[in-house]
């Protein structure tokens, strides 16, 4: 290639960039943004800074949402060149490959839609295996026989900060499964400590109910009844004596005979033809 054809893919190239800085500005500009009304993702991505490797991961997890890298991809590209900056530099220690990164014919590699390619189509090992890479070239604008220009941009500059951000997010996942498994444990062992308290108190039930059997006999005495009570209980036992049970059915007709001299005088009951003994259990055949 003459100098001649460099000179006018240079100037071609910074004609494309004046184009694309332009339309962008245009946008943005239409979006209206003032500030009495905000966008607040715009000020977290202007405001991020990266100090660990956590604030990588931080950026690399708004990569998986596509709306908001279409929405905000003129500031994301802009914050990923940051955070591989400050990667190579203070994470890995290395201080010469530059920023941004061009192709042949100066033309300015997107970091963010390299990513985005290999991604796309699977990741780094699966691009290699299946000599793709002349495919992620022409994605990116390229020739098909820029494609091992992109294998190693990605090696260079990528690799091995998703490589990190994988063993970070697995860590993480790794993490919140422990932390569910072990809810999940105790959820369980709280669900067996209540059936076993609900088993131990089934067994105590036959005690009670023995105890519950005696609350008739007591209602018996309280009421005097001639067989044990007016209920079911009652009935059974009515049904299991054989015998009339003589001393109760006496202290119920004498309770009875009270009852009857107390309310009405001796004159109303001499009237009646009633004595004293009002009623004389004598008379019953036992």
């Amino acid at each position: 290639m003459g100098n001649i054809e460099k000179e006018e893919l240079l100037r071609s190239e910074t004609e494309y960039e004046k184009f694309k800085n332009d339309y962008l500005n245009s946008y943005f500009e239409s979006l209206n943004i003032s500030s009495e009304e905000p966008d607040w993702n715009i000020m977290i991505l202007q405001a991020m800074s990266f100090n660990e490797f956590q604030d990588c991961k931080a950026l690399m997890d708004m990569l998986e949402d596509d709306g908001y890298i279409g929405k905000y991809k003129y500031f994301i590209e802009k914050k990923i060149e940051d955070m591989v900056d400050w990667f190579l530099k203070v994470k890995l220690e290395i201080n010469s490959r530059p920023l941004p990164a061009y192709a042949e014919g100066n033309k300015k590699i997107s970091l963010l839609d390299l990513y985005l390619a290999v991604k796309r189509e699977g990741a780094h090992r699966r691009v290699t295996d299946n000599h793709m890479w002349a495919v992620i070239s022409k994605d990116m604008g390229l020739e098909y026989n820029d494609g091992e220009l992109m294998r190693l941009m990605y090696a260079m500059y990528m690799d091995v900060l998703v490589y990190y951000y994988k063993i970070k997010s697995n860590k993480e996942m790794a993490a919140e499964k422990e932390i569910r498994e072990d809810i999940g444990m105790k959820r369980r062992t709280r669900s067996m400590e209540m059936e076993a308290s609900t088993s131990m108190m089934s067994r105590e039930e036959p005690e009670q109910a023995v105890d519950d059997h005696d609350a008739p006999e007591q209602a018996a005495d309280e009421h005097y009844a001639f067989f044990a009570g007016n209920d079911w209980y009652g009935l059974k036992r009515l049904k299991q004596w054989k015998k009339f049970d003589f001393k109760r059915a006496e202290k119920a007709v004498n309770e009875a005979n009270e009852s009857v001299q107390k309310k009405f005088s001796k004159r109303e009951l001499s009237l009646w033809g009633v004595n004293d003994d009002v009623i004389n259990l004598t008379s019953y055949n036992m």
